[in-house]
């Protein structure tokens, strides 16, 4: 009997797939403890639907950030900060002080974990870091660090 599992089933296979197992496994435990359905014409057809709204939402979300990519590329971020007699900073630009700078300045929402920082800024200059926008969309954040 074939079967649309609604949970992962150990063994078995993950939510959302379609797999043949014995009627009475099927009949007696996926489908009573609410596991599986049966893949009748129906339940294909509702899962089809569902994958086919995933896909567009996952396209969708692909493309917004592919274009909040191009619009980082494009824009420099002023970071003003103080710094001690040897020009080193009292304390350092962090990935929460960019995210809230994009938000205040360009209106580009960003969560600070998904900025890539590879080491503490800790002095004034120009630099670049990269964005994890997307699974597959990196974007750059140009930055300079000056004085107040």
């Amino acid at each position: 009997m074939k079967v649309i599992l609604l949970q992962d089933v150990k063994s078995q296979g993950k939510k959302g797939e379609i797999i043949e197992v014995s009627d009475g496994y099927a009949r007696n435990f996926l489908i009573a403890r609410k596991l599986a359905v049966a893949a009748d014409a129906k339940a294909l057809n509702e899962k089809k639907g569902k994958d086919s709204a995933q896909l567009h939402k996952i396209e969708t979300e692909r493309a917004e950030a592919k274009v909040i990519a191009e619009k980082m590329e494009k824009i420099t971020l002023k970071i003003k900060c103080t710094s001690g007699a040897d020009g080193r900073l009292y304390g350092s630009v962090t990935t929460k002080d960019l995210a809230e700078a994009l938000e205040r300045d360009f209106n580009i929402s960003v969560d600070k974990r998904k900025i890539i920082m590879p080491e503490a800024v800790k002095a004034y200059g120009t630099y670049t870091v990269d964005v994890k926008l997307y699974s597959d969309v990196i974007g750059k954040i140009k930055f300079t660090v000056s004085e107040n």
